[in-house]
């Protein structure tokens, strides 16, 4: 009688544990964490080199992908503003030994061949051990990489310039898109890309044992940065 009485006790109290737990970190948030938005898209693509690359080449690394084309005016030349100010930038934060790539990816493979592509990272003095310029000759299949995958609209224009989505687009070392940035402003952009390599970092490095239990809470209650 005295062991039922115990595990009837026990039955109700653990839900109980478990609500008080629940609200006590809803109420605290004592860890924030960016979205597990979706699995990014598989590909391969040629880079500016004409070596070929995969998304399984960038396992292990954060990757901020940016999609535009070499002839575009305003707003690219923002975007690669931004994109050379977090290069720049990245010894501000604990990335814990991660290695972090940028990859700009052209949605005009009928011009921006290889070879036209280097010409143009070497115009941005981008270092293209970090930073590379890649398309994909087959423009179905960069279709279906950039708007299906990345959810990045560009539509060519009869005047064969392009309308598109100037957004950067960060991926962890799992390969799961974990931020979208729609092109507003040059400097927040660039503070908040890396602050949430900060966090995005600070996850990863605390992604096993107890710890861990606490940024699955994080995203269990979309306690998200700002």
């Amino acid at each position: 009688m005295k062991f039922k009485k115990i595990l009837l006790y026990s039955l109700y109290s653990i839900p109980l544990l478990l609500v008080c737990a629940a609200l006590a970190f809803k109420i605290f948030q004592p860890v924030q964490v960016v979205p597990r938005i979706r699995l990014s898209p598989g590909f391969s693509m040629i880079t500016q080199d004409s070596d070929t690359i995969t998304n399984e080449d960038m396992r292990g690394k954060f990757v901020i992908y940016t999609f535009n084309y070499t002839r575009c005016p305003d707003p690219c030349g923002n975007i690669n503003e931004t994109m050379q100010e977090i290069q720049a930038r990245l010894d501000e934060i604990d990335l814990g030994g991660i290695e972090v790539r940028f990859i700009t990816v052209s949605f005009d493979p009928a011009y921006d061949t290889p070879e036209v592509l280097k010409a143009y990272a070497d115009s941005l003095g981008a270092d293209t051990n970090q930073w590379l310029f890649v398309t994909e000759p087959d423009p179905t299949l960069l279709k279906y990489t950039i708007g299906g995958g990345f959810k990045t609209y560009y539509e060519e224009k009869d005047d064969g310039s392009f309308a598109f989505d100037p957004r950067f687009v960060l991926v962890d070392g799992w390969g799961i898109i974990r931020g979208e940035y729609r092109y507003r402003t040059m400097a927040p952009d660039a503070d908040r890309i890396l602050r949430h390599l900060g966090v995005l970092s600070e996850e990863v490095k605390k992604s096993t044992g107890t710890a861990s239990l606490a940024y699955e809470a994080a995203h269990y209650f979309l306690c998200y940065t700002p």
